[in-house]
């Protein structure tokens, strides 16, 4: 048999050039060999003994011009089937493991479990903005990453420069003021919040009692297999995304793909009944904080997706306000059917103001497709008994 020899990404065309033809010139000498094998290699870097790296570019997630976002050898694309609200910011969502591991499943509606060393990275950008010198260009905000070091998940957040070519570590918190146009014309703005590492804890945190003591432990929230069960067009192909994390070695092959009840829908495609939309839409917004161990748990409501099936109570209809003090009065329930005027929920979606909006971090503007949706959701329901 040949032998295998490695050839890391980041090394330059020419270097590969030349090791090849050397390397092959060889080979073809000798009497019955067979020919030398050539296999990639990742070029990412997540050396758990120096991360957070200061520099997103350190850890070479991206190949060529890093704005373009084009992913690395071994880095994968993935997209949940309704996405956070986020100042309407788009997403770009990545996740990498080092060789030879893979992510576990529990269930269908639990994250799955990602081992040691690997990577989650999730970019925020604009496009059409107005505001900076290419006007109508496109501007990279930041780049989140959560990374699995062996006593669990640490965060790490990169602020990108003005000339889009390179982002540097912060976790302080900040604003940065955008103007950009939707595709339908309509001209937005916000105070866009960078998130502080407080900020982010608040949402991606659970509460374990760990030998009669209560820990707090940081996790991820969007991957859930219920909300990675669609295909995605990954460019060469289009292929349900749990079935690609498999084949990719990503994830582990001992599960059934998540049966149709089971899998969240995109809460703004409107050929999917208002009930699924809306489900979705707090589970994917409201969800992470609204379950038991979570900044939340003291209100009754359980937003997660497969916790509202046939459950009006988990989603706060007719639940009762009266322990929520400082709200107009005429709030009496979470949800109250056929009147968005009562109903806590729509208010505290519909609000900027810090005091009253939920969610509590995320946002700093009103999201007001989602608003619409939950307006005619809540229009839909029967009177409380």
């Amino acid at each position: 048999m040949g032998s295998i020899f490695f050839i890391p990404m980041r090394y330059n065309y020419l270097t590969i050039t030349c090791f090849l033809l050397l390397t092959f010139a060889t080979v073809s000498c000798g009497d019955n060999e067979d020919a030398e094998e050539y296999i990639p290699v990742s070029p990412v870097s997540v050396d758990l003994t120096l991360v957070p790296y200061q520099k997103l570019s350190d850890y070479h997630f991206f190949d060529g011009d890093m704005k373009t976002q084009k992913p690395s050898l071994g880095v994968l694309p993935y997209e949940p089937a309704s996405s956070l609200f986020t100042d309407y910011a788009h997403k770009k969502r990545f996740v990498w493991m080092p060789d030879g591991t893979k992510a576990t499943y529990s269930s269908d509606t639990t994250v799955l479990e990602l081992p040691v060393g690997a990577a989650l990275v999730k970019t925020f950008y604009y496009d059409n903005v107005q505001n900076i010198a290419n006007i109508g260009g496109t501007r990279i905000v930041e780049t989140r990453v959560m990374i699995r070091k062996s006593d669990g998940w640490i965060f790490a957040d990169y602020i990108w420069n003005e000339e889009q070519t390179e982002a540097f570590y912060d976790l302080a918190g900040s604003f940065t003021h955008i103007e950009w146009q939707e595709s339908n014309g309509a001209a937005k703005v916000a105070d866009y919040r960078i998130p502080s590492e407080a900020q982010c804890i608040i949402c991606h945190k659970k509460n374990e009692t760990v030998n009669g003591e209560s820990v707090i432990k940081n996790i991820p929230i969007g991957i859930k297999p219920q909300n990675l069960n669609f295909d995605y067009n990954y460019g060469t192909e289009t292929k349900n995304q749990l079935t690609k994390w498999i084949e990719a070695g990503y994830l582990e092959n001992n599960f059934s793909l998540p049966s149709v009840e089971n899998t969240t829908v995109n809460y703004n495609d409107t050929s999917k009944s208002l009930d699924l939309r809306a489900r979705s839409y707090v589970d994917i917004n409201c969800a992470h904080c609204h379950q038991d161990g979570r900044h939340c748990d003291y209100r009754p409501m359980r937003f997660a997706f497969a916790e509202t099936k046939n459950n009006l109570t988990n989603m706060g209809v007719c639940v009762n306000t009266s322990d929520m003090q400082g709200f107009p009065s005429a709030l009496s329930k979470v949800v109250s059917p056929g009147s968005i005027n009562r109903s806590m929920m729509y208010y505290r979606l519909n609000t900027t103001n810090e005091t009253y909006r939920m969610p509590l971090h995320g946002r700093t503007i009103i999201h007001e497709e989602g608003i619409a949706l939950i307006e005619a959701w809540i229009n839909s329901l029967q009177p409380c008994e």
